[in-house]
């Protein structure tokens, strides 16, 4: 057990006695207990084999190389489209975590595996995904913006095609354009400072 979890915990106001008995199925595992990106982690060998994480509906297991487990129960989700390895199992109560001690017990131990059989995700490389149409239409309607764009780092690039592409509509995907010009234009990613 690992103090930093303890306050971690001490200090959850909401999913307090999920994360408890996600812990203790954690700790029966025999991986060692971290806390990092403010998250109980559990290690094997230094290697990150899941988090046990907190949201707004629910809370959940991460698993890091998720993708890469058998799922015969089709309980892993992928928290978001885009990503490529992790994969969640979510809760909403300690019932269903309860009901579901076996099972999670199966997959923290063949994620176990996983890591030690030195199976790598094969990631999507930035340049792998494909820059619509539309929005290269939209990057020549401002001067140096095609050009600039291309001299970003493929992970900035990447970002910021998720980003556009990710507006649901027209107007707002052109607006994030507009607004984004600026920061691609002085070579900045999105999140850069």
């Amino acid at each position: 057990m690992n103090r930093k979890v303890d306050i971690f915990l001490s200090k959850a106001t909401k999913w307090q006695e999920e994360f408890e008995v996600l812990r203790e199925i954690a700790l029966e595992s025999g991986l060692t207990e971290e806390l990092k990106w403010g998250q109980p982690c559990y290690t094997f060998n230094g290697a990150n084999i899941f988090l046990i994480g907190g949201f707004k509906n629910y809370c959940a297991l991460l698993f890091m190389k998720g993708v890469l487990l058998d799922d015969p129960k089709a309980i892993l989700i992928a928290q978001t489209e885009n990503v490529q390895s992790g994969r969640q199992i979510r809760f909403t109560s300690v019932q269903e975590i309860n009901k579901m001690r076996k099972t999670l017990k199966a997959y923290i131990s063949h994620a176990i595996e996983v890591e030690r059989s030195g199976k790598k995700v094969e990631m999507k490389k930035s340049a792998d995904f494909v820059i619509p149409a539309e929005i290269t239409a939209e990057f020549k309607k401002i001067s140096g913006l095609s050009a600039a764009f291309k001299k970003l780092t493929p992970g900035r690039q990447r970002a910021y095609v998720l980003y556009f592409t990710s507006a649901k509509q027209l107007k707002t995907r052109d607006s994030r354009i507009r607004s984004s010009a600026p920061r691609i234009l002085s070579g900045k990613g999105l999140n850069d400072e």
